[in-house]
């Protein structure tokens, strides 16, 4: 392998670094995040280690795969920051899928745009995210197959749950090339329409070698970032990662000493 932990073949897949890590520092926690409140109203956590998250992905995949989300499939992801969000991006990764994910705090209408010009195929969402598409179809034509993360109601598809039951062992991650797209992420478009950035395993590879070299990180860091989309780097690089407690639709409402 090179220094970005890519074979010389040319297969680059931003998972494979969640594997090696997995292997380095197994028990280590890759992802913390919040799981409401214990009695005296503080905030209790949870969090998966590098090995449970590896594995989780890996069972993710073999499930997301048998209902028809394949490699090049795009894929909506509206699910909250915290340990399903990293499980299935992970998962869809490794399927060599393609995650297209906007960020919460674009609006209503924009987000619903943004949805459709990606033509995506498949739709993996919490309920309220499902009980939006049931009233704004138009938005979603193109999409095949449905997920559900959480209580299904009355619309059909699939469950995460149901997904993630049964264990069909390692996955054999997909060799994706450099070139090949990884996934679609919407930015709020404050300075004029919202545009999908398209990024390729290539330039994930090549961002995580530069924040890396560039930052001096180490797998001894910690770190908490308020942009949920920020957050996936880290577990690839074998740094834990703080989902923080506030409402990333609301930024400008958080209260810093939660923060802090």
């Amino acid at each position: 392998m090179n220094q970005n932990n890519a074979p010389d073949n040319g297969f680059v897949n931003v998972a494979s670094y969640l594997k090696r890590s997995a292997r380095v520092q197994p028990r280590k926690p890759a992802v913390v995040c919040p799981a409401g409140r214990d009695p005296k109203g503080r905030v209790r956590y949870i969090h998966l280690t590098f090995q449970q998250l590896d594995q989780k992905s890996d069972i993710l995949a073999h499930g997301l795969e048998s209902v028809g989300i394949e490699r090049g499939t795009r894929t909506i992801l509206m699910v909250k920051p915290g340990l399903d969000f990293f499980c299935i991006i992970f998962s869809l990764f490794k399927i060599g899928a393609v995650p297209v994910v906007v960020d919460p705090g674009m609006g209503l209408r924009r987000m619903l745009s943004c949805l459709a010009e990606s033509e995506p195929e498949a739709f993996i969402g919490i309920s309220a995210a499902h009980a939006l598409r049931t009233l704004q179809p138009k938005f979603f034509k193109t999409v095949k197959t449905w997920v559900t993360v959480g209580r299904r109601w009355f619309w059909g598809g699939h469950t995460l749950e149901q997904l993630s039951a049964a264990s069909q062992g390692s996955y054999p991650m997909t060799r994706t090339g450099r070139d090949e797209t990884a996934a679609i992420l919407f930015t709020t478009g404050s300075t004029g329409p919202a545009k999908g950035a398209v990024y390729t395993h290539g330039n994930f590879d090549a961002q995580l070698h530069q924040i890396k070299t560039h930052l001096g990180l180490s797998a001894d860091e910690i770190d908490l970032s308020t942009f949920p989309l920020f957050a996936l780097f880290w577990p690839a690089l074998g740094i834990t990662s703080v989902i923080p407690d506030m409402d990333p639709t609301r930024p400008a409402l958080v209260n810093p000493e939660k923060i802090i």
